[in-house]
């Protein structure tokens, strides 16, 4: 996440006024937390990039009526969501409304939650170990990937992750609650395997 302080008054006053120098620093103070949030939610960088390239178009034209409604880093991020979940849409031809009540899955079979409490610290820092929970995070339904990456992955606190989706801090919970349930779930076939 980025910390607030990192945007002084004067900064921002430069940005809204349209200071290209504010906006490169904004730029480098910034883009390589949105490249990663774009790159874990699309899978693929060129994706990534263009989310990234098309937040800061977005960004650039929209500064000059920025509010201090919200901190710059989670109007960026909001901006930045919403590419994110575009993109999405557009690839999948117009995914469905984002209903959290469509996340529940009736007919899915239990699956047996396996306890990784005796793994060894170095199994679960492993590379396979990441890799294995970064292929859970993409199967999550994109509005659970969203909340877990903000939350879990980039520190954003849960009035935060609210204001970045333009929804209640109980609605973050409850998805936060539902991606860390199915990445449990997701995970503990891989660690099965692994405590045998």
């Amino acid at each position: 996440m980025i910390e607030p302080q990192q945007f002084t008054p004067e900064l921002l006053e430069r940005l809204k006024a349209g200071d290209r120098q504010a906006f490169s620093e904004l730029v480098e103070r910034t883009s390589g937390k949105i490249y990663s949030l774009g790159l874990k939610m699309l899978g693929n960088e060129q994706d990534a990039e263009d989310m990234l390239q098309e937040t800061y178009i977005k960004a650039y034209k929209a500064l000059p009526g920025f509010e201090n409604r919200s901190s710059v880093s989670t109007w960026l991020f909001r901006i930045a969501a919403n590419e994110a979940l575009m993109i999405l849409r557009k690839r999948k031809n117009a995914l469905p409304a984002f209903d959290i009540d469509a996340e529940a899955d009736d007919d899915a079979q239990p699956v047996e939650i396996v306890d990784w409490c005796c793994l060894p610290e170095s199994e679960l820092a492993s590379t396979e170990t990441k890799n294995e929970l970064n292929n859970a995070i993409t199967k999550l339904s994109p509005v659970l990937r969203m909340v877990f990456l903000l939350r879990d992955m980039e520190g954003f606190s849960g009035a935060e992750t609210a204001g970045i989706l333009g929804i209640n801090e109980d609605a973050v919970k409850t998805r936060l609650v539902r991606a860390r349930l199915r990445l449990r779930e997701e995970l503990s076939v891989y660690f099965k395997e692994r405590l045998r």
